[in-house]
């Protein structure tokens, strides 16, 4: 298997009218879905689309798949940009990734012409009535290469600017082969997909539905604003599988939607993005006790994850949960500030890694892309291109794999990775804002923001959040005289938490 539209067509010879996909309010079945994606991909041709980006500019849903798989049959990639995200933000993605195509829905045409304005904008019904180039679509696939580009993901940058991550056909293919076989994921599961599609969580949702034939159920945003709807949508669609967030189980947990109604089906339940606390846990495990727990973990920059940990209900995690050990043909390893190799206990070092799922690296940046993906220092013989997270981590005498914090500012938040550093940036550029300093509390899963000028911590709460993705914004601003600096004239970090 080179591409990942074979999934979908394996997936249209067998049962090809069982539902693929379903969104709370539309659903195709497999040959729907088929059918309207090579109708995408048919009018995209001819657009020299060729290994460049076309965004997708819409709510997650049925739609949104069949613009994903029709950019793919055109030889493009995707990259969805959320509509509910802040204007400026929406633009420095559209800055950084310089696509020139825009997919999008009628609900979003207006917005998508007022940020995308440059771009050509296609609507996806129009795109899905365009009739089916069978030869074009052949010749497309001749030239395609398992290398070749799938989609890109956009993180938090450091530069304050958005850093896309550029995911192959291979990697996504050889991941997810492996990701089906270790946990089990048959064709009459029924997936409940909580993540974004601008999160690499779900990833896993998708292409582990595509290559098994389970049901894909997109579970709607505005579900998650309150446990119980949530919970009557999981029983009604009977889910078995949730590749979740630590943060969507905990709102669950949180707000008690357990004590109301358990959803009985559910037979694996997968969380990653943070540090699961184990309060919030046990709750799950209380609830539906006949469930199989899988801790995962691994940054967007490796195609999902590279290192799982299965829950023991025999043991002790008062010490934290493992982050366990590699996926099969992956690498998670450990390197020394001297780029050696560790490998006993209890010594601090970078989680690293090696395999297919390593992706290409970032889009239009070469300078971040050498600094993160480089080689392997244990193998100078050779080229091995190896990714390195900037997680640290260590090994227990079990040899399991620790997370250990981050060893810059970089933190998770919210399941989402975070540069303080951008959020500084774009404080620091709201008139009445002299001078600020972003905190992360892990202990307590906060963002605190600590800044000198004359503007209100309600105004600056509401131009951040004009400026930011929601979970970047600060949830504690603290106003200050001046800041603390070191003697080398530098923001003192060790005094501001002192007043966390």
């Amino acid at each position: 298997m080179t591409n990942v539209l074979e999934y979908l067509e394996n997936l249209a010879l067998r049962d090809e009218q069982r539902t693929a996909v379903y969104d709370g309010e539309k659903e195709y079945t497999r040959s729907q879905l088929l059918d309207l994606s090579r109708r995408v991909g048919s009018a995209l041709l001819g657009t020299a689309l060729r290994r460049r980006p076309v965004i997708v500019f819409m709510e997650k849903g049925c739609d949104t798949l069949s613009a994903f798989f029709g950019i793919v049959y055109a030889g493009a990639f995707y990259t969805l940009i959320d509509p509910q995200l802040p204007a400026s933000r929406q633009m420095q993605i559209q800055k950084a990734l310089g696509a020139d195509t825009v997919l999008t829905d009628r609900a979003n045409m207006k917005k998508a012409e007022e940020v995308f304005g440059g771009c050509g904008i296609l609507e996806i019904s129009s795109l899905q009535e365009h009739e089916v180039d069978v030869e074009g679509l052949r010749e497309v696939r001749k030239r395609h290469l398992d290398t070749d580009p799938l989609y890109v993901n956009f993180t938090s940058g450091s530069t304050g600017v958005p850093k896309g991550v550029l995911i192959c056909h291979r990697s996504v293919i050889d991941f997810i082969g492996v990701f089906v076989r270790q946990f089990g994921i048959r064709e009459d599961d029924v997936i409940a997909n909580q993540a974004p599609f601008d999160f690499d969580v779900s990833v896993k949702d998708i292409y582990s539905a595509m290559m098994t034939g389970a049901r894909l159920v997109i579970v709607p945003r505005p579900l998650f604003t309150t446990p119980a709807p949530l919970l009557d949508f999981l029983c009604a669609q009977k889910v078995t599988v949730m590749i979740w967030a630590v943060s969507a189980l905990c709102l669950v947990s949180a707000f008690h939607g357990l004590d109301y109604r358990v959803p009985s089906d559910v037979r694996l339940v997968m969380f990653s993005g943070e540090v699961m606390p184990l309060k919030r846990l046990r709750d799950w495990m209380y609830h539906l006790p006949e469930a199989e727990y899988i801790n995962l973990y691994g940054p967007t920059e490796i195609t999902c994850n590279c290192t799982w940990h299965r829950i023991d209900r025999q043991r002790d995690y008062s010490d934290g949960i493992p982050i366990g050990h590699s996926f099969e043909n992956e690498e998670a390893f450990l390197l020394d500030e001297e780029d050696r190799e560790i490998t006993g206990s209890g010594q601090t070092g970078e989680i690293c890694v090696r395999g297919t799922a390593v992706g290409l690296g970032y889009w239009n940046m070469k300078d971040q892309t050498r600094e993160r993906f480089r080689a392997d220092p244990r193998t100078p013989e050779y080229p091995v291109t190896i990714y390195c997270t900037g997680d640290l981590g260590q090994y227990n005498d079990e040899g399991e794999l620790l997370f250990c914090g981050r060893r810059d500012d970089q933190v998770k938040y919210m399941g989402h990775r975070i540069e303080l550093a951008e959020i500084e940036l774009a404080m620091n550029r709201i008139p009445g804002v002299e001078r600020s300093c972003c905190i992360f509390d892990p202990e307590r899963d906060r963002l605190h923001a600590f800044y000198c000028g004359q503007i209100s911590r309600g105004d600056l709460a509401g131009e951040l959040k004009r400026l930011l993705p929601v979970f970047m914004v600060p949830g504690r601003l603290h106003q200050m005289e001046t800041l603390p600096v070191t003697g080398r004239g530098k923001i003192d970090r060790a005094r501001l938490r002192e007043n966390l």
